[in-house]
């Protein structure tokens, strides 16, 4: 049996550098955030005869000047673009791009959509988003409160919850932090896909906790150990199930980020990162936070 939570000083440790460098790299770049929480225009064309690759419309409109341009292709020869820029001579100039680039492929351009997305849209976006987090966030402590109320020694049934809380916290600020450094390096953008990776991020994560938690109540009744020997005797009975679960969830991930389309690339890429760091956050931070408490509370 492996000693993982009497050797809790070392993974905490670890999770602390971690967070603490996801931490400053949000102080010192911040987030990169595309037009949904921005503002921005969103275009809808078809092309009639024959559906060009992506490169090749990035390429027609790079001397447009466009800032965040993302282009998704659909099905039929329909593509969207998405750009930062919202006035109508930009969309008069875009339009008359991909008429010329079409006329030389020997096809005609028909616009299907035009929206612009106001700067006042996309904040009250971003505030909705960040209270989406908040409530689900409280919901998950008063559940997990609830679902332990019958466990009040020699921890708290509350501490469940605010212990599983931290572990998202945990998964969550390490997410961002790389995608921080990727928007300052790479120019990696932040939009509502993304905080979809994150509340499914969320999810995913607590369920990791709750089968470590579940497996604590069931042992402490009968288990002859300390709380510390319960709790160690608990992760390595979940620990299998839980890398293994997670193994099959990022292979299944890894073969859509490389293989997939661009257009959901970074939605998958956080629920990559976010999925490797919860199955560590819920074996190495949960569990050994509450003997933390336990020990504090002895002393």
């Amino acid at each position: 049996m492996y000693k993982i939570i009497q050797k809790r000083k070392i993974w905490l440790s670890i999770s602390g550098t971690l967070v603490a460098m996801a931490i400053i790299s949000l102080f010192v770049w911040g987030l990169r955030f595309g037009i949904d929480f921005t503002g921005g225009s969103l275009l809808e064309v078809k092309f009639s005869n024959n559906q060009p690759a992506v490169t090749e419309i990035q390429e027609t409109l790079k001397d447009t000047g466009l800032s965040s341009l993302t282009v998704q292709p659909m099905e039929g020869g329909i593509f969207i673009l998405r750009f930062q820029e919202n006035s109508e001579e930009t969309h008069q100039a875009l339009l008359s791009k991909l008429n010329e680039f079409a006329a030389g492929k020997g096809d005609t351009v028909e616009e299907l959509r035009f929206d612009s997305i106001g700067p006042s849209v996309g904040k009250e976006l971003k505030s909705k988003s960040f209270n989406a987090i908040i409530i689900v966030l409280i919901i998950i402590i008063a559940y997990i409160a609830f679902a332990f109320r019958k466990i009040s020694k020699p921890v708290a049934s509350w501490k469940y919850g605010l212990a599983a809380i931290i572990a998202l916290a945990h998964d969550v600020l390490i997410t961002l932090g790389v995608f921080a450094v990727l928007g300052h390096y790479y120019g990696t953008e932040i939009n509502t896909p993304f905080v979809a990776a994150l509340l499914t991020l969320l999810g995913y994560s607590i369920n990791d906790t709750i089968v470590v938690f579940d497996r604590i109540r069931e042992n402490l009744p009968r288990s002859e150990e300390d709380f510390e020997g319960t709790v160690n005797t608990s992760v390595n009975q979940t620990m299998a199930r839980s890398v293994n679960t997670s193994l099959t969830v990022l292979l299944v991930l890894f073969a859509i980020l490389f293989w997939g389309g661009s257009t959901i690339h970074d939605f998958v890429l956080a629920l990559s990162i976010g999925v490797f760091v919860g199955t560590y956050s819920s074996i190495f931070v949960a569990s050994p936070v509450l003997v933390v408490w336990e020990k504090m509370k002895k002393n």
